[in-house]
């Protein structure tokens, strides 16, 4: 079974957050068939929502990379390495990053989490 996770930089401020939010919202109502699970790059979040994704049984762990605002060294090198640890902890599971996106509006972000979760076969 497949997961998307949709990762995301910190931020104190709520209203950051929200278009995430309500983006896998929609996911999670289009594909209950489908994990949907957001995390930041703040502690262990992504590590620990990728632990949490494989114990509970989905080994196809899709990861879509989510800015407001560009942060060049977390999409070129943050994510990448953080994608690689996870499959080096996890080989048993195939994890996948997607081209993420940049300060797009709610409805693009959802276009692209949507594509991801197409791909390998799932549909929507």
């Amino acid at each position: 079974m497949a997961a998307l996770i949709l990762l995301a930089h910190g931020s104190p401020d709520p209203e950051w957050i929200r278009p995430i939010e309500r983006t896998a919202d929609h996911l999670r109502a289009l594909a209950p068939a489908y994990h949907v699970a957001t995390a930041t790059l703040d502690g262990d979040s992504f590590a620990s929502t990728v632990a949490a994704s494989i114990a509970a049984g989905h080994d196809d762990i899709r990861v879509l990379a989510y800015f407001m605002s560009p942060g060049g060294r977390h999409l070129k090198h943050d994510i990448p390495e953080l994608v690689e640890a996870a499959r080096a902890d996890h080989p048993e599971a195939t994890i996948t990053l997607i081209p993420g996106a940049l300060g797009v509006a709610d409805e693009v972000l959802d276009a692209i989490a949507r594509a991801a979760l197409r791909l390998g076969g799932g549909a929507l």
